[in-house]
């Protein structure tokens, strides 16, 4: 693939202008859709240094806080759970609203909590709203986003994700000197703002054409591909995939069409899960087996727990951690933004490879450095302090710039159009699930194995994962959504009249 200003630039129709001019609108749109991501990545940030202010004020127990930071990934399985139908039913566009608003009141509802049970129903509030906004802003950007810019758009809200986590550890730094019964309400209350200015710039974003589509809107389909293509000549290529896709003959070009029952989502999870096609199996495996190696590989743990992770390395003063903490924000942003401009240079698979081997080194290098430094207890060895430190930012720089965002590029790819909303809420349900599991276990497991242990537990699931990729994802750079699926032998139907014989140029374009 060439680099996006050349494809910008030279182009057979001889219009660069009005290619970037329409790449900016989409952008726009995806930036948009994709800041709802801030909100759980401010939410993770926020809680890693606002935990240690909250057991000291409420006087809870690790068991207790651990259950608290780790619980919003559970809660937030019912709103990713019901954002499929949802979506399917009122538009993507709406969805996002919809997720911007339940989180607004769950970080209103932290923010003025006076006991652990009030605190718990914030949580409980902000997790459906998170669910929510994570399950849709992929959907969103994939099915706007042209193929040419299709991996860095939709990486977009794992940059969000980041710049939350960056946020929220700032937060804790800034409010850190305020009393112990009022920082932490200030760091979780304060996260209702970004909710508030993103319900509103939503609605300036157009819907999804795919969606429109499906509701039998073919015009207003044309109007935004017109909008978010790079040239008019893709539009009509993604148009009559998505006509294909929807089951709408190649040659009606009516405003309002008939769009087959199929279509509108039933039947969806039989089709799934209970008697998937061995393409659709494949598929399934493909998406959820990504998000779960994501999740195993332990970076909830390193990002809510670093503090605890400093401090077990040799760093005691709480403003040295929350400093020490900022730093991984800080390397964590910069790599992921590296990934979003490598993602379709580069392609998927060497991007997740890569990324998953350097966080095996990572995470073995500092389950050894742990182990040295808790064997000594007694007395500090600076090379394992140092050690640990250094695998820590190398860790969370190689997530970063791999397997982060790809994750959630790679699987909101690879459904078909029928599948994608509801496949989509499959893969965040297990990532939700595995974080969960790990940030209310880790305390916990740390204590049975210690730390050193559970890190090397967490480099055990990163070698599978490597094993995972390298012999069951195949490369989808490039491809038109409509296509991708034949990488796992879904049929896709093609219509005649020049449908089938144009695949050729319609994989050109996409690939220029």
């Amino acid at each position: 693939m060439g680099e996006k200003g050349s494809y910008a630039g030279h182009n057979k129709d001889n219009v660069p202008t009005e290619k970037l001019k329409k790449n900016k609108f989409v952008y726009g749109c995806v930036v948009l859709a994709s800041m709802t991501s801030i909100l759980l990545g401010y939410d993770i940030g926020v809680m890693s240094g606002a935990a240690m202010y909250i057991q000291t004020d409420l006087k809870i127990s690790d068991l207790q806080l651990e259950i608290l930071i780790g619980i919003l990934n559970l809660y937030s399985l019912i709103g990713s759970g019901l954002a499929g139908k949802t979506s399917d039913m009122i538009g993507r566009r709406y969805t996002i609203v919809f997720a911007a608003v339940i989180f607004f009141v769950g970080a209103l509802l932290m923010g003025f909590a006076t006991n652990y049970a009030f605190l718990m129903v914030g949580r409980f509030v902000a997790g459906i709203g998170v669910g929510y906004g994570m399950m849709i802003a992929p959907v969103y950007t994939t099915e706007v986003a042209p193929a040419s810019a299709r991996g860095f758009l939709t990486s977009l809200p794992e940059v969000f994700i980041n710049i939350g986590i960056l946020l929220g550890y700032v937060s804790n730094l800034a409010f850190s000197h305020l009393n112990d019964n009022i920082n932490w309400r200030l760091m979780l209350g304060i996260g209702a703002v970004p909710s508030v200015f993103l319900g509103i710039g939503v609605l300036a974003m157009p819907e999804s054409p795919r969606w429109l589509m499906m509701q039998g809107r073919l015009g207003d389909a044309r109007k935004v591909l017109l909008q978010t293509s790079d040239s008019k000549e893709d539009a009509e290529f993604r148009l009559d995939d998505i006509k294909a896709a929807c089951g709408i003959s190649h040659h009606d070009n009516s405003d309002i069409v008939q769009v087959p029952k199929q279509s509108h989502g039933q039947g969806v999870w039989r089709e799934l899960i209970l008697v998937p096609t061995p393409a659709i199996r494949r598929v399934v495996i493909a998406a959820v087996g990504i998000h779960f190696f994501q999740q195993a590989s332990g970076i909830d743990a390193v990002v809510l727990y670093s503090p605890r992770i400093f401090k077990k390395a040799g760093i005691t003063k709480k403003s040295r951690l929350l400093a020490a903490t900022v730093a991984v924000g800080f390397v964590k942003t910069v790599f992921i933004l590296v990934a979003t401009f490598l993602v379709d240079r580069l392609g998927r698979r060497p991007l997740l490879l890569s990324s998953v081997g350097g966080m095996i080194v990572s995470l073995a290098g500092l389950a050894t450095g742990l182990t040295v430094v808790e064997v000594n207890d007694d007395k500090k060895i600076m090379w394992a302090i140092v050690l640990c430190c250094l695998m820590i930012l190398t860790f969370v720089a190689f997530f970063s710039i791999g397997i982060g965002p790809v994750t959630w590029v790679y699987s909101a790819e690879v459904f078909p159009l029928r599948l994608r909303a509801q496949g989509c809420s499959m893969g965040v349900g297990v990532n939700r699930v595995m974080s969960g599991v790990i940030s209310m276990t880790f305390l916990s497991l740390t204590k049975a194995i210690t730390i050193g242990g559970a890190f090397f537990l967490f480099t055990g699931f990163a070698i599978i994962a490597w094993l995972f990729i390298y012999f069951f994802l195949p490369e989808t750079q490039g491809k038109n959504l409509e296509d991708i699926g034949e990488l796992f032998g879904v049929e896709t139907k093609k219509y005649d009249s020049g449908s089938g014989s144009s695949k050729g140029k319609k994989v050109q374009l996409a690939e220029r």
